[in-house]
C-alpha cells in the first residue's frame, strides 16, 4: 500500500528538457492566515472545476462535496463499487420496489439532529429540483418515515441497484436549513461529513473546518482550505512551490514537472469521447455522423495529448472498468458515412461548431487535432472553447454540433445503468447528443430492470452496442488521471471513480 491508501503505478516515459512554467505565489490559500499549515493542521487543496452553482448537490458541484467530505448519503462505496452504510446503518428489501433502511445517530453541522424526516426532506426535494440529479434520471421514488430511525422508500418500478444509487453525492442529505423556498440547496453548515463548509467566495475558494461531533469520530486534519484553478500548470506549479499540499488532475504534459514521489498515476473511469448533437443541426444526418466516426482516431491522441496517460477508446467504457472488454459486443447496423465530397456536399459551407473546455489541459489540444481529422474529411470546423461553467447552459441547450467531453463514466452511483441513462435516454438529463432512439431507450431500460449482476453487466455491453451504432457518440481515450501529493500528505484517497480525495484520516504528517 501507498502512503496515499491506494497502490498505484509508476509513471514512466519522462520527458527532458520541458519549459518550466514560471511559478504562481500567494493566492492559494483561503483567508490570507499568515501561520503555515504545519502549524495549523490545515490541507491546502486545490481543485480543478470551479463551482457552477455555489456547491449546490444538484449541479456538478456535488463531486466537490464528496471529494471533501462534507455531505453524506444512506450510503457509500467501496473501493470495489459496493454499497456500504453511511448514514444508514444496514437495510433490507421486502419486495422488487421496497427498501427498508435503518439510520444512525448524527447530527448536521449546524447542530440540529439527522432523523428519518431529514431523509424524506432531501430526497423529496432532489425529486422536485428543477433540474433533476443525474442519478434520478431513471427511476421515480418516494420516502416515507416509518419512526425516527426507519426510512421506506418505494420505487415505480422495480430498482434493483437503489443502494448504489442513494450514494451518489447528489443525494446527500443535508438539514432542513439547507434547502430555500426558490429549491436552491446551500451546503454551507448544513452536512454531515467530517468537515463543514465555513465559507465560499464565489467560484474560487472555500474554508471549511472539522467537525467534531460528527459520528465517525475526529478527522486527523483540522480544516481545508480550497482554491479552484481551472489552469493544470498553475495547480502543478502550486504543488511545486509547495503552495498546496494536493492537487488534482495534474495536465500529462506537465506531470514530469512533479517529483516522481508527488505524481501518482491512477486508472479512471473517466472517458473522454466526440459527442455529436443529433437533435439540430448537421448531425441530424445519420450518413455525416458516420462520416466523423470513420474520421477521427482518437489512438492519435494517446502520445501526442496525453503523454500515454491514456488508452485508446474502444468503447464507453475502458480498463478501469475490468469487466467491459470481455463483454463487449460487436456494433451493427451502422449508416454507410459520406465521402469526403458528399460531406463538403451536404453541408454546404456550413460550419461544424466544435466545443471543449479549459478545466482539463488535455482537451483544447485534443480539440486541435480532432479539427484537424475532421477538415480532411470535408468538414469546415470551428472550435469554442472555454471554461465548462461558462458553456454547460448551451451544451444542455443544443447550441453545438459537436463537444469533446471528459466523463466519469460510473460517478453518479457506480453504476454504469445510470450514466448510460442520463447522457443516452431521450429524457436524459445529460442527453447532450439529444439523442432520441428506442432501441437505446429499450436496451437501456432493460439493464435497468435487471438484477442478477453478470446479466446486468451483459445488457449494458448491448446498450452500448446499440448507443455506438448511432455515431451520437465517438469514444476517443479513456484516461489515466494524474493527482499531485505533497511529501507531508498521508491518507489521499486515489479514486478511479474520482468521487474521494479527502476523508478522516488524511493528514499532514
Amino acid at each position: 500500500m501507498s502512503k496515499t491508501g491506494l497502490i498505484v503505478r509508476s509513471t514512466h516515459g519522462l520527458v527532458a528538457a520541458l519549459a518550466l512554467v514560471p511559478l504562481l505565489g500567494g493566492c492559494f490559500t483561503a483567508g490570507g492566515s499568515s501561520e503555515t499549515n504545519t502549524t495549523t493542521g490545515r490541507l491546502r487543496v486545490v481543485l480543478a472545476v470551479p463551482p457552477v452553482q455555489a456547491l449546490s448537490p444538484y449541479s456538478n458541484d456535488a463531486t466537490a462535496l464528496g471529494k471533501l467530505s462534507v455531505a453524506e448519503g444512506l450510503t457509500a462505496l467501496d473501493r470495489d463499487g459496493a454499497a456500504v452504510p453511511a448514514l444508514a446503518t444496514s437495510w433490507t428489501r421486502p419486495d422488487a420496489t421496497t427498501w427498508v433502511f435503518e439510520l444512525r445517530k448524527a447530527k448536521f453541522h449546524d447542530g440540529t439532529e439527522f432523523t428519518a424526516d431529514s431523509v424524506v426532506g432531501a430526497l423529496d426535494h432532489a425529486n422536485a429540483a428543477k433540474t433533476k440529479p443525474r442519478v434520478l434520471s431513471d427511476v421515480s421514488l418516494t420516502a416515507k418515515a416509518d419512526d425516527a430511525d426507519t426510512v421506506t422508500i418505494t420505487t415505480k418500478s422495480a430498482d434493483p441497484v437503489l443502494p448504489l444509487r442513494l450514494a451518489s453525492p447528489a443525494l446527500g442529505i443535508f438539514s432542513p436549513k439547507a434547502y430555500a423556498p426558490d429549491g436552491t440547496v446551500s451546503p454551507v453548515g448544513t452536512g454531515t461529513g467530517p468537515f463543514r463548509i465555513t465559507g465560499l467566495t464565489g467560484k474560487t475558494q472555500a474554508s471549511l473546518d472539522r467537525f467534531d461531533d460528527y459520528w465517525g469520530g475526529k478527522a486527523k486534519a483540522s480544516g481545508i482550505d480550497v482554491t479552484w484553478v481551472a489552469d493544470g500548470a498553475a495547480r502543478t506549479n502550486a504543488l511545486r512551490a509547495g503552495e498546496a499540499d494536493i492537487a488534482e488532475w495534474i495536465p500529462t504534459a506537465q506531470a514530469p514537472l512533479l517529483d516522481e514521489n508527488t505524481r501518482h498515476e491512477v486508472p479512471s473511469v473517466r472517458a473522454d469521447s466526440l459527442i455529436l448533437n443529433t437533435s439540430a443541426g448537421i448531425f441530424t444526418d445519420p450518413a455525416l455522423r458516420a462520416a466523423v466516426r470513420g474520421a477521427v482516431d482518437g489512438s492519435a491522441l494517446v502520445d501526442s495529448v496525453f503523454s500515454g496517460y491514456a488508452d485508446a477508446g474502444q468503447g464507453l467504457f475502458g480498463p478501469a472498468v475490468p469487466w467491459a472488454a470481455g463483454q463487449r459486443t460487436g456494433v451493427s447496423g451502422r449508416p454507410q458515412a459520406t465521402t469526403v465530397d458528399e460531406t463538403r456536399s451536404k453541408t454546404q459551407g456550413r460550419t461544424l461548431r466544435l466545443a471543449t473546455y479549459t478545466n482539463r489541459a488535455e482537451l483544447p489540444e485534443a480539440a486541435t487535432v480532432v479539427q484537424q481529422q475532421l477538415e480532411r474529411a470535408g468538414f469546415t470546423v470551428q472550435q469554442d472553447v472555454r471554461e465548462y461553467t461558462q458553456m454547460e447552459a448551451d451544451l444542455l441547450a443544443g447550441k453545438y454540433d459537436a463537444l469533446i467531453l471528459s466523463r466519469v463514466t460510473l460517478l453518479d452511483t457506480g453504476d454504469a445503468v445510470a450514466y448510460l441513462a442520463s447522457d443516452y435516454l431521450s429524457n436524459g438529463v445529460y442527453n447532450i447528443a439529444g439523442l432520441k432512439d428506442p432501441a437505446v431507450d429499450q436496451a437501456i431500460t432493460a439493464a435497468a430492470e435487471e438484477g442478477d449482476t453478470a446479466l446486468r453487466r451483459e445488457k449494458i455491453m448491448r446498450a452500448e452496442a446499440e448507443i455506438l451504432r448511432t455515431d451520437a457518440v465517438v469514444p476517443l481515450v479513456h484516461e489515466k488521471v494524474v493527482q499531485g501529493v505533497g511529501t507531508g500528505v498521508e491518507g489521499v484517497l486515489l479514486d478511479p471513480r474520482e468521487r474521494s480525495l479527502i476523508n478522516l484520516d488524511t493528514h499532514l504528517k
